[in-house]
């Protein structure tokens, strides 16, 4: 709650292009003077992503995806292991920075969300259409539930604050128990999609929209268990026709032609600037690969290495499978054993276009309609009803290049393939480690993942892989126990 405590600082952006939200540089605002135009409350509800762009490319992905079964980390300098490594390997401090800076940015990019929420119906103010005042209040709604649904599902139950508060009384909230926090996240959904809703004709690339909010919506339904929420919401999503999966996987990852008519909602990335592009690449390639995946011969990147397609998730595709080439890419050359082998990396994240250095522009997908259709499955089995639930699923195999028709599926093998197809469909996309944890597979599925991890890399610590039920949420950050005297996760 830090965040709460040091006040909003807010962020002067741009306005929209026509091809995706571009995100401008930090700036600090007069209060006294801001908020008076229609233009300023758009600037004011364009911050509100900020610090999810933010965190999205720093850290979430070592918290999502890092620690699931699909990634680990082939750096054997230690560079960067002791915020990164640890986490993959489940050694889990509260002392950790990946946590403090993931909570600060969550909590700050909630601070803005209030803030926003609160100022809308100030008087005075000129709207040349309502429907900008909408879209704002449902950006604001979007967002502040977004924040949240990541920080319930890294901590469990944590401050909830839906209203703008002074530094005295930040020091006083403490933690709320997972059902508030869930019932916060289902009204702000609800809320945003009818904000939205009358606010189509200002829809921009880029921004959050209503098939957004009900998307997430789904998502939290089914994450909860509530599976006829889910059915209806996500259905409602399918039958209105504005989005398709794209025919080539591999065009969902082409940072030349973003936010597909598959993209429901993407974290937005731009070479532009170093404070507006993010470092994928760079971070995720081999970090003895030099600039021979890079393109960029000029960039040091020793401490890259991370996310590295673990062999699990190598043996998850099945042969045929497009998405295995658009997703891992292999370079040949010194391992951290100074053997030559092929080396795996993260290969739907690319090299610069333009920009000389180390920026580079693709997004990361957040929601896209695969999701929605492997979810809609996912609820109609659970829910009984197999046999309609299959050709939602062969849809996405079918753009695989997987055209073999799905039959002889029980409830049970159906939902052993869901998860599976989730897991190829959507690595690196930060979901495999909510998809465990939600489906009861974690401990399960790491527990087998780190014999096999510890037996393949002697550089691990010896207490790597130590597993167990407290370890599936996140440490409260240290700093948070100390200030405004949080309770800890039970085993931390």
């Amino acid at each position: 709650m830090r965040t709460l405590i040091c006040g909003l600082t807010l962020l002067l952006l741009s306005g929209c292009s026509d091809r995706f939200l571009e995100l401008y540089p930090k700036t600090t605002l007069n209060e006294g003077t801001f908020y008076r135009t229609e233009v300023e409350y758009i600037l004011l509800a364009n911050g509100c992503y900020v610090p999810m762009r933010d965190y999205e490319k720093n850290f979430h992905w070592v918290l999502a995806e890092l620690i699931s079964d699909n990634a680990s980390f082939q750096n054997n300098t230690r560079i960067g292991e002791a915020s990164r490594g640890v986490i993959d390997q489940f050694i889990l401090t509260s002392d950790n920075v990946a946590y403090s800076n993931f909570w600060n940015l969550s909590y700050n990019g909630v601070t803005r969300c209030n803030k926003l929420l609160s100022e809308l119906d100030r008087e005075g103010v000129t709207w040349s259409k309502q429907s900008y005042k909408e879209r704002c209040a449902g950006e604001a709604l979007f967002l502040r539930a977004l924040y949240y649904f990541n920080l319930v599902r890294q901590f469990g139950g944590v401050p909830l604050v839906l209203t703008p508060i002074a530094a005295q009384e930040a020091v006083n909230i403490k933690r709320n128990t997972e059902v508030q926090i869930y019932e916060s996240i289902i009204a702000d959904l609800k809320q945003a999609a009818t904000r939205f809703a009358s606010a189509n004709d200002v829809n921009e690339v880029g921004r959050a929209n209503e098939t957004a909010a009900l998307a997430l919506l789904g998502k939290v339904y089914l994450t909860r268990g509530s599976y006829a929420e889910a059915e209806a919401v996500l259905k409602s999503v399918i039958t209105a026709g504005k989005y398709s999966l794209q025919p080539n996987y591999a065009d969902l990852f082409n940072p030349a032609a973003k936010d597909s008519k598959e993209t429901i909602f993407a974290i937005q990335y731009s070479e532009n600037s170093a404070e507006l592009a993010n470092r994928f690449i760079f971070m995720f390639a081999p970090h003895t690969s030099a600039g021979a995946i890079t393109k960029r011969p000029n960039i040091n990147i020793i401490s890259a290495g991370w996310n590295q397609p673990t062999q699990d998730l190598i043996n998850a595709f099945e042969a045929g499978d497009k998405r295995k080439d658009v997703s891992i890419g292999f370079w040949t050359g010194v391992d951290w054993d100074s053997q030559v082998r092929a080396i795996p990396y993260c290969a739907k994240y690319k090299a610069p276009i333009s920009a000389p250095d180390d920026r580079s522009g693709d997004n990361l997908p957040v929601l896209r309609y695969s999701d929605v259709l492997l979810m809609y499955a996912e609820t109609l089995n659970e829910l009984g009803k197999s046999s309609e639930a299959i050709p939602f699923v062969q849809q996405v195999r079918t753009r695989a290049g997987l055209v073999s028709p799905l039959t002889g599926l029980d409830k049970t093998a159906l939902q052993t393939l869901i998860a599976k197809e989730r897991q190829v469909e959507f690595c690196f996309e930060n979901q495999r480690w909510y998809d465990l944890k939600r489906t009861g597979k974690a401990l399960e599925v790491m527990t087998a993942h780190g014999k096999r991890e510890k037996a393949a890399k002697s550089f691990l610590y010896p207490e790597a892989y130590t597993i167990s039920a407290t370890k599936l949420l996140s440490p409260i950050p240290s700093v948070e126990l100390s200030v405004n005297k949080l309770q800890q996760n039970p085993g931390y």
